[in-house]
């Protein structure tokens, strides 16, 4: 109905929102799939969703105990939160503590989304803090050691924008989000190689993350990737054996004995210009 709904109208949203708020559990969850629907596509309507009211009934939502509510509540924010306008209306209104219950206790694609809206939330610099302390990381790095493929990546991408904070980047070690990231970047059918090392090049810049990499055997996997992975793969590899290196006689040492030198000497001349750099 709301794919083939023309006008959309403010009216006929309006009713969506009030909907949110009924006795009646069947009223909740169509109104709540209407508004997931009608956001998904058109920015126009995320922005006249949020300014009918909808976004503080859709966070109720998350943390009913029905897994289609909640699931519904949690991708109609995430559908909202593509909107810049919308982020900090959403973050402001207390959505972060209900994404992270999601991630904990929803279904599998209530864990995805809240994923990703948390994301997009992250977006607004000072919302990583708050979500960090808000006890997702620990979540974010289970969904992506535990995770399917696209729970993966989702986690990935969240961790990634978060643990530009340092205090995030030491939680996520804490974590124990180390030994997932070497796993995946040495398993080169996961198609998650380049999004760990990612993640993990925000990270390397605390001492804490460089001794977990070294204890979870990251420096072997990054060498092979310098021998054979991708021309990009290379590249991040290289950036983060330098940091690595930058500081430490004995990590040094140990790059060294790995075998990194003969595929940094060829990628000096073959790589990147950003790799031949580094």
């Amino acid at each position: 109905l709301a794919c083939t709904n023309s006008d959309n109208s403010d009216e006929f949203i309006r009713q969506l929102v009030s909907d949110l708020g009924s006795c009646s559990i069947d009223e909740q969850k169509n109104a709540a799939l209407e508004l997931r629907l009608l956001a998904k596509n058109k920015p126009e309507n995320r922005i006249k969703i949020a300014k009918a009211g909808a976004i503080k009934p859709l966070i109720s939502l998350i943390t009913s105990t029905d897994p289609y509510l909640q699931e519904n509540g949690v991708t109609a924010i995430l559908n909202l939160s593509l909107c810049d306008e919308n982020k900090e209306l959403i973050a402001s209104s207390g959505a972060i503590k209900p994404l992270v219950r999601a991630l904990r206790t929803g279904t599998s694609t209530s864990k995805e989304n809240a994923a990703c809206a948390l994301l997009r939330l992250s977006q607004v610099e000072e919302n990583k803090v708050a979500i960090g302390r808000s006890g997702a990381i620990p979540l974010l790095v289970n969904l992506l050691e535990n995770g399917g493929i696209r729970g993966k990546k989702d986690a990935s991408t969240a961790l990634y924008s978060l643990c530009t904070v340092k205090e995030n980047k030491i939680k996520a070690v804490e974590a124990g989000i180390m030994k997932p990231l070497v796993e995946l970047m040495a398993d080169f059918g996961s198609n998650m190689v380049d999004k760990s090392a990612f993640v993990l090049s925000v990270l390397v810049s605390v001492p804490e993350a460089k001794t977990a990499l070294v204890d979870e055997g990251g420096i072997p996997v990054l060498v092979e990737i310098i021998e054979v992975g991708l021309q990009r793969q290379k590249e991040i590899a290289a950036a983060i054996l330098l940091q690595i290196c930058e500081d430490s006689v004995v990590y040094r040492t140990k790059v060294s004995r790995e075998g990194a030198i003969p595929p940094l000497v060829a990628l000096s001349q073959s790589g990147t210009n950003r790799a031949k750099q580094k």
